[in-house]
């Protein structure tokens, strides 16, 4: 747009514009970008835009089932640098936070331009502040993460849930409906619900924690979760217990991905049924997280809610799933540092 533009959309002077303008290109967050061509009499508009590709964001992903992932991005997502740290299998809970300090360091090293910020999804409950309350999978409980990186690599770090920063990821870079609860599964299970396109957490922080929901407890075959529990969803269907499943000697693929899809349909239906919703997205691995697995949990979800009502719930895995972490957590860093969403 051009100054002449941003006045009349935001109802300042173009003197005010202006002014605003200098400072925003001085900061090294704004760029002009050429001339608007024109036919008509008068010196051509001078376009500006966000530095799109100058600003960079380091994004990192700790929801997967045996790494930690992280890419320094520009600000249209497009991937720079990347790197992953494999996780241990009795990783303790210091050793988990060295490995993720370690990843971002190297990834914040690896910037050549102007650095925006760290947005970290984590698993887990998670504070306004970025203190990781509690996430077992990890084995972090009251972990000041936001702090401990914001101190080591001197940088504005912002920390949000795994399921919300894909639900941000969604919303603000793929084309859904501003009513959406996507469904994260990873090495664990959770859920990031909006509603008119704003982000719902909870009073204590926990909204979309449906992966500590018990479902088939009373099977012979429920398994035990990482919480203490039995038959938790996320100890039916997350990445490494399904994959379990499936490479078990003489297992029926279709039968256990159906199983799954049918716990999962289950847990959403109340959900689904309470707020009317049309949009599920399954953020997972599209090859155990397929068709097989959606038309069970999309059968399972309208046999137990009003058929009329929710005959068009549409469950789906998005495009670039297995990046949407990442893109949601450079999502979290542009609206906590340009207030873009």
């Amino acid at each position: 747009m051009s100054r002449a533009d941003l006045a009349r959309a935001t109802g300042l002077t173009r003197v005010t514009t202006s002014g605003l303008i200098a400072e925003l290109i001085g900061e090294g967050i704004v760029v002009e970008k050429g001339t608007r061509a024109s036919a008509g009499p008068g010196k051509p508009a001078v376009l500006v835009d966000l530095d799109r590709v100058g600003l960079q964001v380091v994004a990192l992903d700790l929801s997967g089932a045996d790494e930690y992932h992280g890419a320094l991005m520009d600000l249209r997502g497009a991937v720079i640098a990347r790197r992953r740290v494999r996780r241990e299998s009795e990783e303790s809970s210091s050793q988990a936070q060295a490995a993720v300090v370690g990843l971002a360091r190297d990834l914040v090293q690896a910037a050549d331009s102007r650095l925006l910020g760290v947005g970290v999804g984590s698993p887990g409950v998670i504070s306004e502040d970025g203190v990781v309350l509690e996430a077992p999978n990890i084995g972090w409980e009251g972990v000041p993460l936001r702090q401990l990186l914001q101190d080591e690599l001197g940088v504005p770090v912002v920390v949000g849930n795994d399921a919300n920063a894909a639900a941000q990821a969604e919303y603000t870079l793929g084309e859904t409906e501003p009513d959406l609860l996507l469904i994260r599964v990873g090495r664990g299970v959770g859920a990031g619900l909006l509603i008119r396109g704003m982000l719902v957490t909870g009073t204590h922080h926990a909204a979309g924690e449906i992966g500590h929901v018990p479902v088939g407890e009373d099977a012979p075959d429920a398994p035990s979760c990482a919480c203490g529990n039995i038959g938790c969803l996320e100890a039916w269907i997350s990445v490494p217990r399904l994959t379990a499943a499936l490479h078990r000697e003489g297992a029926d693929r279709e039968a256990i991905l159906r199983g799954a899809g049918a716990r999962l349909g289950t847990v959403l239906a109340p959900v689904v049924s309470m707020l009317n919703l049309s949009d599920v997205v399954v953020a997972a691995s599209p090859t155990l997280f397929g068709d097989i697995f959606l038309d069970a949990a999309g059968e399972n979800l309208r046999s137990h809610t009003l058929g009329r009502s929710h005959a068009e719930v549409r469950m789906r895995v998005p495009a670039e799933s297995e990046e949407i972490v990442l893109r949601g957590a450079l999502v979290m860093v542009l609206s906590s540092e340009l207030g873009i969403s």
